[in-house]
């Protein structure tokens, strides 16, 4: 563990912060966000668990605080936890996948949000590469959704 990292609770224990991210079908691909904040690049929409916050709640929230969408939630994907994720801080990504109809408007952490496909993925921040490669190996065509999980 990296000694920088001394997130601590009251009671001294150290532990990984929620955080969710959501892979949005739309416009046939789905959606990205550039990031206002560092650090900086494309994105899937996501962010921290508020407290006593269920992680579906968590999910169409940032989705559409991001991404001014709505989201229908189809089902929880996966668990990403790597302790270098985020170079930020131990977080702990639950990872969604959802549709939603419509164009995505970059807001609250995003400066920009658009659709992308398998081949015109922008360079991507955190470990959403790998999220990514995940979500399109596993399925089992376009639109479907994962069988591996």
């Amino acid at each position: 563990m990296n000694s920088s990292r001394k997130e601590t609770t009251k009671t001294g224990l150290r532990n990984p912060v929620p955080t969710v991210d959501i892979i949005i079908e739309t416009g046939g691909g789905i959606v990205l966000i550039k990031r206002k904040n560092p650090p900086f690049g494309w994105a899937l929409p996501g962010g921290f668990v508020d407290y006593g916050e269920p992680l579906e709640s968590a999910a169409v929230r940032e989705a559409k605080e991001e991404t001014g969408l709505d989201v229908k939630l189809l089902c929880q994907m996966h668990s990403y936890s790597d302790p270098s994720r985020d170079a930020r801080l131990h977080t702990i990504s639950t990872v969604f996948i959802a549709q939603a109809e419509g164009t995505p408007h970059a807001a609250d952490d995003a400066v920009e949000a658009g659709i992308f496909t398998r081949d015109n993925l922008p360079s991507l921040v955190f470990d959403h590469a790998k999220i990514l490669d995940d979500y399109f190996t596993c399925l089992r065509k376009a639109g479907e959704l994962p069988t591996c999980f």
